[in-house]
């Protein structure tokens, strides 16, 4: 008679490993950075995509973003960029040389720590201050990591990153030590490759991703949602944004309409309580400081006014959603100029800062159903392109048997100069 075993013991189907994948963000401004990557790594997870994400940021409030299923994440020691482009300590009293000292070793760590199978780096090809060099000068020598640089669709006015791309030998730095370029936008709108005259480097491993699709089956709200009509404005992180909150607040709403705006977790305190006193006078204002997720709300907006930057106007494209972008334009031309590309194409109005009022918004959402909306759509097919590009990256080539007798060319290595002024270049 056969002996029964133990279920528990019986050998089940194996499953493959699962991939580990890495996706880092310096996130010294706001909080843009780590909300794509979370994005990027909720459409590897929703794709059944076997993996285990760690994110790697720079912003602790990340730590209050819903994490999809695979997914954890470190934090970083903050670095806070200023709106003069200049970097410093967000919290600790450290210089700027050993904060990045600390970010860099406990980078390092984690990689070491993790052994990800691919790393992907969110627009620095170095890091912030190159606090990502010695990782990526390891993570080649030791060969079992792939290393994807993502880039968002607008980076600044070309003649700034021409110049900033220079003095850093980025252009090295990815032939060196990168396998792959994501560009997470369509070429229509813009193409950094050839706006900003990235090289055949550069071209040669890049992929147009598209934008990342933030439309999601209907969920429960964690935010209160307003049963009637409203209209939302969206600063991003805030810390620059109270200028068109402040406008938005004061703006005159046609047709009943309510207004909800979410502050943002950096706007300055102060910035912060005077629109909530303004708020506790006037029941048609409701003012939100952090919302892990606005596409809850963008959904159901009539409109929105909103700040210009990737992640906003990647959810406004998403949904749709009539729109007035306000611009950033210190430190950098990046919002300005995504703004002026969509609005060429007739899917975003654009109010520059310098005409921002009340009366100006009021105007606008007063004539915002008379306004034809462009049919033109651009390519937002990006979270369903991702698993894939992973996948190709994460397959062994196949190696063709030579015949006996043919000759085989000896590989050829392309010799990459990078020089020590490049690595040690001051952010």
């Amino acid at each position: 008679m056969a002996h029964l075993r133990d279920a528990s013991t019986r050998p089940g189907p194996q499953l493959a490993p699962a991939a580990r994948i890495v996706l880092y963000s310096h996130d010294t401004m706001g909080l843009g950075h780590v909300r794509r990557n979370l994005a990027i790594a909720g459409g590897v997870a929703e794709a059944d995509f076997h993996a285990s994400t760690l994110l790697v940021c720079g912003a602790r409030e990340a730590g209050a973003l819903a994490m999809p299923r695979g997914v954890d994440c470190i934090t970083l020691p903050g670095l806070r960029k200023e709106l003069d482009g200049q970097y410093d300590a967000r919290s600790l009293d450290v210089s700027l040389r050993d904060l990045i000292d600390l970010r860099a070793r406990t980078i390092d760590s984690v990689l070491a720590s993790f052994r990800p199978d691919v790393l992907i780096v969110d627009n620095v090809p170095r890091g912030a201050c190159g606090e990502l060099e010695r990782s990526l000068v390891r993570l080649r020598r030791e060969g079992r990591t792939r290393c994807v640089l993502g880039l968002r669709d607008v980076l600044d006015d070309a003649a700034s990153v021409r110049k900033e791309w220079a003095a850093r030998g980025n252009r090295s730095a990815i032939a060196a030590w990168y396998d792959a370029v994501w560009i997470y936008g369509d070429p229509t709108l813009l193409d950094p490759v050839v706006e900003y005259d990235l090289g055949p480097e550069v071209a040669a491993k890049a992929h147009y991703v598209g934008y990342l699709d933030r439309t999601r089956p209907e969920q429960p709200a964690q935010t209160h949602v307003p049963e009637g009509p409203f209209v939302l404005c969206l600063v991003g992180g805030g810390q620059d944004g109270f200028e068109v909150a402040e406008a938005f607040a004061h703006a005159r709403m046609p047709d009943g309409l309510q207004r909800v705006l979410v502050t943002g977790p950096f706007m300055p305190l102060e910035q912060r309580r005077a629109l909530e006193q303004l708020a506790a006078t006037d029941p048609s204002l409701i003012v939100h400081t952090f919302i892990d997720e606005p596409t809850a709300l963008l959904a159901r907006a009539e409109a929105v006014v909103c700040m210009g930057g990737y992640n906003t106007v990647n959810e406004v494209l998403s949904y749709s959603t009539p729109a007035l972008v306000v611009p950033r334009v210190a430190p950098r031309l990046e919002q300005l100029v995504r703004a002026t590309r969509l609005r060429d194409l007739g899917l975003v109005d654009l109010l520059l800062p310098t005409d921002l009022t009340p009366r100006a918004i009021t105007s606008w959402l007063a004539g915002r159903h008379s306004r034809r909306r462009s049919s033109h759509r651009l390519d937002l097919d990006g979270l369903r392109r991702i698993p894939q590009l992973l996948r190709d990256l994460l397959t062994p080539p196949v190696i063709v048997p030579v015949p006996l007798g043919v000759p085989v060319p000896m590989p050829v290595t392309p010799s990459v100069s990078v020089s020590r002024s490049a690595l040690n270049v001051s952010c």
